[in-house]
C-alpha cells in the first residue's frame, strides 16, 4: 500500500474507533442494528487467515534456504515469546498486589459461568495435544491455527531438502503469499467502517454508556489494575524494541492500523493479515514476518497472560483467600503456560483461566465477577498481544540481518 494511503487509512481508523465509542455510548442498544457490518468485516478477515498462514509460513521457512537456520531462528523466537510472557505475568502480579482491587468485595458470584462450564477438567495435556490434529481441514474450520502452523513448518522443512523437485512447489506458495497480501490490502480499506460497527455494536450490547459505566463501577479497581499492568507491559515491549532493534515511535505508528484493528475485533487471529502487512511496510524482513507473526498470534499472548495473573489474584482477594508467595509462584508458572493455549479469539482467556484457578484451588465461580467488563478489557489485552508479536517480528528481523 502506498505510504500516503496508509497514513489516510490510519487516520480513518482512528476516526472509526472514536465514532464507534461515541455512537455506542450515546445511542446504546440502537447501535446493535449495525453489528452485521462489523461481522462482515471480521468474517472477511478470517476468510483469508488460513490460506495466508499456509502460504506465508511455508514461503517464509523455504526462503531461509538451509533448514538448519530454522532451528536457530525458531529457538530465539520461542525464547523471546517465553521471556516477554513471563515478564507480563510478573507485572500483573506486582500491580495486583500493590492495588489489591478485590479487597472489600461484597457481591460474590455463586455459580460457574456458562462460558466455562464443563471446562473444569481442562489441563496442560490439552494444550500439548492441540499441537497435532488428525484432521487439518477440521482444525482450520474451527480456527485452530497451531496444528496448521506445526504442519506447515514440517512441510516447509521437508521442501528445502528435496532439491529441484521442490522448487515449483515453493514458487507456488511464494505466488500464493503475494496474492493473499494483495487481498489483505483491499480488505484494509474497509477497516474504518468495520471497526466502527464492531465497537459501536458491542457497546450497544452492553446497554450504552450509562449502563456500561455502572458495570465498570462495580469492579472499577480491577479495570484500573489490568489497564495499568497492560500499559506498563506495552512500555516494556517498547523499550525492548528500542534497545534491541533501534526502532522507535515510527515503528509504533506504522503498526497503528494493526493495533487499532486488534482493539476493534478483539481477535489476534483476525488481525494476523493486517499485522503482517503493516510489518512488511515497516521494512521488517519477510522471512521474519511470515514466520514470527502467525506463530506469535497462536502462542504469544502477553496481554492475556498478564490479565489472567491479575484476574486470578483479584478473585482470591474478593473471596478473602490469602495467597502465599509459593501459591503466587504457581500462578506465575501456570499463567505463563496457559497463555500458550489461549486461542486468538474473543474471551478465550476466560477458558484457559480455569487452568490457573484450578492450580491454586480457587473457586471457578469467581470468573463470574469478571464477565461484565471482560469484553472491554479483552480489547486492550488483544492490542498488547498484537504489539508483542509486532515487536517480536522486529527483533527476529534484527537477528536475521545480523546472521546474513
Amino acid at each position: 500500500m502506498p505510504h500516503k494511503h496508509a497514513v489516510y487509512l490510519l487516520i480513518a481508523i482512528v476516526i472509526g474507533v472514536i465514532a464507534g465509542i461515541t455512537s455506542g455510548w450515546i445511542w446504546g442498544e440502537t447501535m446493535v442494528s449495525i453489528k452485521w457490518m462489523g461481522d462482515l468485516f471480521l468474517h472477511a478477515l478470517k476468510l483469508v487467515i488460513l490460506p495466508l498462514i499456509v502460504a506465508a509460513v511455508i514461503s517464509g521457512i523455504c526462503s531461509l534456504g538451509d533448514v538448519r537456520k530454522l532451528g536457530k531462528i525458531g529457538g530465539i523466537t520461542i525464547l523471546y515469546y517465553a521471556s516477554t510472557t513471563a515478564i507480563a505475568v510478573l507485572i500483573g502480579l506486582l500491580v495486583v498486589n500493590l492495588i489489591q482491587p478485590g479487597v472489600g468485595m461484597t457481591e460474590l458470584s455463586q455459580s460457574i459461568p456458562e462460558k466455562v462450564s464443563g471446562k473444569e477438567d481442562m489441563g496442560f495435556s490439552q494444550i500439548v495435544l492441540s499441537l497435532v490434529k488428525p484432521n487439518l481441514i477440521e482444525a482450520g474450520g474451527s480456527n485452530q491455527l497451531l496444528p496448521i502452523i506445526f504442519f506447515c513448518l514440517l512441510f516447509a522443512a521437508a521442501l528445502t531438502t528435496v532439491g529441484d523437485k521442490g522448487k515449483p512447489v515453493i514458487a507456488f506458495f511464494d505466488g500464493l503469499n503475494e496474492a493473499m497480501m494483495k487481498v489483505v490490502i483491499w480488505l484494509m480499506y474497509f477497516a474504518p467502517l468495520g471497526i466502527f460497527a464492531l465497537i459501536a455494536a458491542r457497546l450497544g450490547m452492553a446497554g450504552g454508556g450509562e449502563a456500561f459505566f455502572q458495570e465498570i463501577k462495580a469492579v472499577g479497581l480491577h479495570v484500573v489494575t489490568v489497564l495499568t499492568g497492560l500499559t506498563l507491559h506495552f512500555c516494556v515491549l517498547m523499550a525492548i524494541l528500542w534497545f534491541v532493534t533501534g526502532r522507535g515511535f515510527a515503528y509504533l505508528t506504522g503498526m497503528g492500523r494493526a493495533l487499532l484493528t486488534a482493539f476493534g475485533t478483539a481477535s489476534s487471529s483476525a488481525t494476523i493479515p493486517l499485522t503482517m502487512e503493516c510489518a512488511r511496510e515497516n521494512g521488517v524482513d519477510p522471512r521474519a514476518t511470515r514466520f514470527v507473526i502467525p506463530l506469535g498470534a497462536t502462542i504469544n499472548m502477553d496481554g492475556t497472560a498478564l490479565y489472567e495473573s491479575a484476574a486470578v489474584m483479584f478473585i482470591a482477594q474478593a473471596y478473602g483467600i490469602d495467597m502465599s508467595i509459593s501459591q503466587q509462584a504457581i500462578i506465575f508458572v501456570t499463567a505463563t503456560l496457559a497463555a500458550i493455549g489461549a486461542a486468538g479469539i474473543p474471551e478465550a482467556g476466560l477458558v484457559t483461566m480455569v487452568i490457573v484457578l484450578s492450580a491454586v484451588n480457587l473457586p471457578l465461580e469467581g470468573i463470574g465477577l469478571l464477565l461484565a467488563v471482560d469484553w472491554f478489557l479483552d480489547r486492550f489485552r488483544t492490542t498488547v498481544n498484537v504489539w508483542g508479536d509486532s515487536v517480536g517480528a522486529a527483533v527476529i528481523d534484527r537477528v536475521i540481518k545480523r546472521s546474513s
